[in-house]
């Protein structure tokens, strides 16, 4: 189950269901368990700079965050595989800045929280080559293959 959370007033209206179809589909595409749980969390800058600075040391904000966490439901037996937020402020720069919507620049987001949950990571360029591919591949899928990833 995809939980999404938001605490914060948003810009725009935000299509949920795109949302959890994007964490499904690289879910699907990485042949993770579909049953598995995740929170998404669509927050603001400043919450993603204290939790990138409280957890990572970087004093600055960033477009997404993810924390594994691999744990089991004793009562499910569900896996939960940890929470991905969102800084929708920046995410709206982002889309901006691409040319593409908001909700584009958003799932582009979850399906890579999602990876990043699963194991992937962009910290040397091998694997970051391996994690664009998969996001490229997942966000195909989607309809979204005109989206790239836009950093600031």
């Amino acid at each position: 189950m995809i939980h999404i959370d938001i605490p914060i007033p948003l810009p725009q209206a935000v299509n949920e269901a795109a949302l959890e179809k994007a964490a499904l589909a690289a879910l699907e595409h990485q042949s993770a368990d579909l049953d598995s749980d995740l929170t998404l969390v669509l927050a603001d800058d400043a919450q993603l700079r204290a939790l990138n600075r409280d957890f990572l040391g970087t004093d600055a904000p960033t477009d997404v965050l993810s924390f594994p966490a691999g744990e089991t439901d004793p009562e499910t037996g569900a896996r939960y595989i940890g929470d991905i937020l969102l800084s929708v402020e920046r995410a709206a720069r982002q889309a901006e800045r691409s040319g593409h919507a908001l909700m584009d620049e958003l799932q582009l987001l979850v399906v890579h929280g999602v990876l990043h949950l699963l194991g992937h990571d962009h910290a040397g360029a091998e694997e970051k080559a391996q994690m664009w591919a998969a996001q490229a591949q997942v966000l195909e899928r989607l309809g979204l293959g005109q989206i790239t990833v836009s950093e600031e």
